[in-house]
């Protein structure tokens, strides 16, 4: 654990009293994924009162690492973004959606919607990314800004987002954390390691505190693949 560094100053361009329409959803799925958590006895929770926080170790063997890894580098491409007026710096990872058909794939998404029990029609598809030296995802949200532009099309393709999945595909020689800067904790990549965290509180509310941040790699490449959840069926 690290002490917050300034970014964790940063104020989205947001507000506290921002519509809500999911907060019913958000509040259920929340419950129904933290309930699935508490009986596993592999989900190990990380400490915080801030935010629903889990880690699960060997979620993939290092053969299916390797094998997304090669998916991922046939079809990184520069990394997009919601534009909150970030600028073109704020991400500067590549990444890409992999192959569905792949069983490989096949195999990862199932053992993701049974780890957090939920219906496999929330989720997105999954998604890899690559950081190479330099490379970074400075703070944000995974939850949807819904006084944004954006926002009507996200609700018709499912809504807000529940829990955010992330798998660390390699370890890296240096930096590539993921920063919760809000929080002070900062997790390094470890090679098989599965981190889930609801974007909500109990309540529904959205959590402001997850704001999170994908360190620059000082050393070596990072590879993740993540995967989001819904409140309703996506797409």
């Amino acid at each position: 654990m690290t002490e917050p560094s300034d970014s964790s100053q940063w104020t989205p361009p947001l507000g506290g009293n921002d519509p809500n329409p999911d907060r019913m959803a958000l509040a259920r799925v929340g419950r129904q994924v933290l309930d699935r958590f508490r009986s596993d006895p592999g989900a190990e929770q990380i400490a915080s009162d801030r935010i629903d926080l889990f880690a699960f170790h060997g979620f993939v063997s290092p053969e299916e690492c390797d094998h997304l890894i090669g998916l991922i580098d046939q079809v990184a491409r520069p990394s997009d973004m919601h534009d909150h007026g970030y600028g073109k710096d704020h991400r500067t990872s590549y990444s890409g959606d992999i192959d569905t058909a792949d069983p490989v794939v096949r195999a990862l998404e199932r053992r993701l919607d049974d780890c957090l029990g939920l219906d496999p029609g929330f989720g997105e598809t999954v998604q890899g990314q690559r950081y190479a030296e330099g490379q970074e995802f400075r703070d944000h949200y995974d939850w949807f800004w819904t006084r944004a532009d954006y926002w009507p099309g996200e609700s018709r393709r499912g809504g807000q987002r529940s829990w955010t999945t992330m798998v660390y595909l390699n370890d890296v020689e240096q930096g590539g954390e993921t920063a919760f800067t809000r929080l002070g904790l900062t997790i390094p990549p470890q090679r098989g390691y599965m981190l889930a965290w609801n974007n909500a509180l109990a309540d529904g509310a959205l959590n402001y505190d997850t704001l999170h941040a994908g360190a620059p790699v000082v050393r070596g490449t990072k590879y993740i693949v993540t995967k989001w959840y819904r409140t309703r069926k996506w797409g």
